[in-house]
């Protein structure tokens, strides 16, 4: 349920547990936590100070200044510096007090018993993945690298759908292994590699997270950078984020 919005913040209740670990303890245990939208893309949590283990948050002096949640005050956690973030006197009335912690301080978050990379789920993000029949054709710089007639297609919500092919239908002698690693909170770990010129066009999950084994060791391609054929028709390169 949608609490308040205010600018590009946009602030829901949560009905999950939710746990930060830091050091082998949790330093974060709650079930009132808030989904707050700082960014466009996903948003992170808060958590109410009776909820925190507070002693072992130590104020640095430091402060966050946000246009839109005002100024924060930060502090060491275990000795790991600007690791939370309190706003003591936000303009937000529902955040005021709560604890808001940098996802890369903490050494492990959870959603009820299952842990969660990268960055809190959004509700509102949904993946599909789905198998298919269609004839996708991959092309870069006129050189056709993957022709495939079994495709799995993903639909994530927000993003254009990408085209996951087994590797027996790509040119794996044109495509060059990469030290590139992402992470992706539905998804899991992704390899990635380039073709020619084109760095880290080129990606799979090799062991993907429980929801989206559909597409463990299948490769897929970045439609804004490659030339996309389905059914022998050329695709529009999206404008996404990845462009």
């Amino acid at each position: 349920m949608e609490l308040t919005k205010r600018g590009r913040v946009r602030i829901e209740r949560t009905a999950k547990r939710v746990r930060a670990y830091a050091e082998g303890r949790p330093v974060a245990d709650t079930a009132n936590a808030l989904l707050v939208w700082e960014v466009p893309y996903y948003p992170t949590y808060y958590f109410p100070a009776e909820d925190v283990d507070m002693e072992r948050l130590t104020a640095n002096g430091r402060t966050n200044h946000s246009p839109s949640r005002g100024d924060g005050e930060l502090y060491d956690i275990d000795g790991r510096a600007d690791a939370a973030t309190v706003y003591t006197d936000s303009p937000i009335e529902e955040l005021k007090g709560r604890v808001r912690f940098e996802w890369g301080a903490m050494d492990a978050w959870f959603e009820e018993d299952e842990e969660v990379f990268v960055h809190a789920r959004d509700p509102y993000t949904r993946v599909d993945i789905l198998a298919s029949s269609r004839h996708v054709r991959v092309e870069v710089d006129g050189v056709t690298v993957a022709d495939s007639r079994s495709p799995r297609i993903l639909f994530e919500t927000g993003l254009p759908p990408r085209y996951y092919l087994p590797k027996t239908d790509v040119r794996l002698d044109l495509l060059r292994r990469t030290d590139t690693v992402t992470h992706c909170p539905y998804k899991g770990s992704a390899e990635y590699w380039s073709v020619g010129d084109h760095e880290d066009i080129v990606w799979s999950y090799r062991t993907p997270l429980p929801e989206s084994q559909k597409i463990a060791g299948l490769v897929s391609f970045y439609n804004e950078k490659v030339d996309i054929y389905v059914d022998d028709v050329l695709q529009d390169r999206p404008n996404s984020k990845f462009a």
